[in-house]
């Protein structure tokens, strides 16, 4: 079928040209694609006015009025090309919108070059690749710009009234600000759907952490449709405990297991790194919190001479480490490593890693945005056991599930 149609084509072109080289091909197509654009416009603006162009009715409430003509760009050159007008301003095409003046995709491809962490040069170098057309990073700028309404609608959109389990996380980046460079954080909310798919459910760029800062969060998500979120998963961020109480005072706050051994080995010598490592996980694979806390006083009395410091942070957030012993393995298994969010941010790393400043924070905001629109289309499966862990929070969390 492919080629009966390449055939014919090829004979329209032959029958109507005189091609005898590449590039009288070349110039045949672009009429062909131009002419072919055109007729798609006048069709559409006919359907819109509901009559075609010679109909004769005398009774319609909108007449045409003439065209506008531009100048477009596309993959085969610039033309000419006419955008039908009628005289009560309504049509809002489609085919080519008012204000758009190209339509080779290049601006779609360096919006895609630049959600996977290409520099300037790296996308200037793909479009004259592609193209043949030079690439500034002022060009590049104003084209990603195009995006910020939709990352502003992202950041607005509904959510789900009930979240079982949610992650909170910061990633720090580089940021120039002032003629000087700062440290940033990129704060990221990950939450579980009650059918056990992932989904991320905003990212807030650039304010010091505080209990006003993340009950600020925590009241946008509230604003955005959530009522109750049963677990929240985090690490130990400047206010967060505060705000939860504040905000969703049913929720249960478990501190990050992960985040807890790096602290907690972070001056261990590493001849000793094994052994210190593997009495820490006698700690949070305890069957029940009372083995877990008897195992931690264990470690604490074999390592006290040597690191009297080190399972410090584990006694201090004893209150927000003991719920996970609760809830069976599989359970445990989503709720104690933070797992997930540490391969979302090990995602946006491998995605701004060319990036080692970013001009502000609009161009950081944009960079994480498609990141996040790449990384969420891998997204195709929820967790594994889903069914039997969503029966066990309906047991634990009775009537909030």
């Amino acid at each position: 079928m492919k080629e009966s149609k390449g055939k014919e084509l090829l004979k329209i072109l032959q029958e109507n040209y005189e091609i005898e080289s590449a590039q009288d091909l070349s110039s045949a197509i672009k009429d062909l694609f131009k002419d072919s654009l055109q007729e798609m416009m006048n069709a559409e603006f006919d359907s819109s006015m509901g009559y075609s162009k010679y109909d004769k009715t005398t009774n319609k409430t909108n007449y045409r009025n003439g065209s506008t003509k531009k100048t477009l760009k596309s993959e085969f050159g610039e033309f000419e090309f006419e955008t039908p007008r009628d005289r009560n301003g309504e049509f809002e095409p489609k085919i080519v919108p008012k204000n758009k003046r190209d339509v080779s995709g290049i601006e779609d491809k360096i919006i895609s070059l630049y959600g996977r962490g290409l520099s300037t040069r790296e996308i200037n170098e793909q479009i004259q690749d592609l193209y043949g057309i030079e690439v500034s990073a002022t060009m590049v700028s104003n084209i990603t710009d195009q995006i910020l309404l939709k990352i502003k609608e992202w950041q607005e959109r509904p959510l789900d009234s009930v979240y079982p389990i949610v992650f909170i996380d910061a990633v720090h980046f580089s940021v120039r600000q002032e003629h000087t460079v700062v440290k940033k954080a990129a704060y990221i909310v990950l939450g579980v759907t009650e059918n056990g798919e992932k989904d991320i459910l905003g990212i807030w760029i650039g304010e010091n952490e505080s209990a006003k800062f993340w009950l600020g969060v925590l009241n946008d998500l509230k604003g955005r449709g959530i009522k109750d979120i049963l677990i929240m998963c985090s690490d130990g961020l400047t206010g967060i405990k505060e705000a939860i109480q504040a905000a969703f005072p049913k929720t249960i706050q478990q501190r990050c297991i992960v985040h807890m051994i790096r602290n907690s080995v972070r001056f261990v010598y590493y001849k000793d790194l094994r052994p210190f490592c593997n009495d820490l996980k006698t700690i949070y694979t305890a069957k029940n919190e009372k083995l877990g806390y008897e195992q931690l006083q264990k470690v604490k009395e074999k390592w006290k001479d040597k690191y009297p410091t080190s399972l410090r942070n584990w006694e201090d957030n004893w209150d927000a480490i003991c719920p996970f012993f609760s809830y069976s393995e599989p359970l445990r298994k989503i709720m104690y490593t933070t797992n997930t969010i540490e391969s979302l941010n090990r995602s946006f790393r491998k995605y701004t890693k060319t990036k080692s400043v970013f001009p502000n924070d609009e161009s950081l905001m944009k960079c994480l945005y498609l990141a996040t629109q790449n990384i969420i289309k891998k997204w195709t499966t929820r967790y594994g056991n889903w069914d039997m862990i969503l029966s066990e929070l309906s047991i634990m969390f009775d009537g909030r599930i």
